[in-house]
């Protein structure tokens, strides 16, 4: 098993038990919102790779992401149709905007802001599939963990990207920043299960 510690030592906070069982509770949904995620990535990957062109290194690891992640919506999808889950449309979870609001509007604030955003992301969606993998059936459970290893590659590649970008300032403080509002996302109640969801609100 992919050796997860420096996640765990970068998060402010673990995934809740509540949110565990909420999800072991609504595995067609988690399935469906984890579908999501995986296409979502790949697009937010594509849109880096759009916006900031010239940056080789970024856009090689952008590419790469982006190729991983829909082979991982391939999978879930395979994964629904096999369990005949229907894949319909729902609302994404607040999650990732509220993440994004404190992102900068000039550059490179925007550009490095975004990547620390990325990250976070990666690192907790690894940090998710971790904490799933034990209570799933044989088949769920080979899957998340075979996801472990490139997840947390995904979270290493974007903060080293944003370090780069940021020209020699140090982004501590930002990451910092992006990290106490995730956790309490992470912890507060949520009145609608999804991969990223808080915790329910009866809890």
């Amino acid at each position: 098993m992919t050796d997860i510690k420096p996640i765990l030592n970068f998060l402010q906070c673990e995934t809740p038990d509540a949110w565990v069982r909420w999800a072991l509770a609504n595995e067609p949904l988690l399935l469906l919102d984890h579908a999501n995620c995986e296409k979502k990535a790949a697009s937010t990957a594509l849109t880096l790779m759009y916006r900031y062109v010239g940056d080789f290194e970024m856009m090689h690891k952008m590419s790469r992401l982006a190729r991983e992640e829909l082979r991982h919506y391939e999978q879930v999808m395979s994964l629904m149709q096999k369990r005949d889950i229907a894949y319909g449309q729902i609302s994404p979870s607040r999650y990732a905007s509220e993440l994004r609001k404190p992102i900068r509007t000039h550059e490179p604030g925007r550009y490095v802001d975004t990547l620390i955003v990325g990250g976070i992301i990666e690192a907790r969606s690894c940090e998710r599939f971790a904490k799933l993998a034990p209570h799933l059936d044989e088949e769920l459970q080979g899957f998340y963990l075979s996801l472990l290893k490139s997840e947390a590659r995904h979270f290493q590649d974007y903060l080293k990207l944003a370090r780069k970008a940021a020209g020699g300032e140090s982004i501590d403080a930002r990451v910092e920043e992006f990290l106490a509002l995730e956790r309490s996302l992470i912890e507060s109640p949520d009145d609608t299960f999804r991969f990223h969801s808080g915790v329910p609100q009866a809890a």
